[in-house]
């Protein structure tokens, strides 16, 4: 499995069905789950950020990752990434393989942190997951998401410094 930059044309159809599989659940997104297929260019595609996939060695994309300024102007040096992988294929490592390249690629580029704004408190493999990377859990915001089958949930802010050294 390897990372490689997203190509729009090439790539839209097959990360739009990961984006939907994914969206659909209504339980780790804030995404609407009847989010137009239109709309993927605006959440996952625009060009003020880098969208990557995570390829097999047959090209199949097992996962895919946005990465962008969490703000603008003079908050544009934290970073804000959104991860997905395709739901037949997790337990495979893909998202530790995404959040590593994440990391890497946020470095190269500058940033001095990644802020992720909205963690589902109840994605307790996601939490486990970025906890494992280094994301520490900076805040919660009480009762912030609409989880489909849970009804209102918390959400954390979770903050990783990249100016440390390791």
């Amino acid at each position: 499995m390897n990372i490689r930059k997203a190509d729009e044309q090439k790539d839209y159809d097959k990360v739009w069905d990961i984006f939907t599989n994914v969206i659909s659940t209504g339980d780790t997104y804030v995404f609407d789950p009847k989010t137009p297929k239109e709309a993927l260019h605006k959440h996952w595609f625009a060009d003020y950020m880098d969208t990557f996939v995570a390829v097999d060695d047959n090209d199949e994309i097992l996962g895919t990752y946005i990465i962008k300024p969490n703000q603008i102007d003079l908050g544009d040096h934290i970073a804000n990434c959104s991860y997905m992988v395709n739901p037949k294929f997790h337990g495979r490592g893909t998202g530790k393989l995404l959040c590593e390249h994440s990391i890497k690629f946020a470095k190269d580029k500058g940033f001095f942190g990644i802020q992720f704004n909205i963690v589902v408190s109840t994605n307790e493999s996601a939490v486990k997951l970025w906890q494992k990377f280094g994301f520490g859990i900076i805040g919660t915001t009480p009762k912030a998401f609409r989880h489909k089958t849970l009804g209102l949930v918390d959400t954390y802010i979770m903050y990783r410094d990249l100016t440390a050294t390791e």
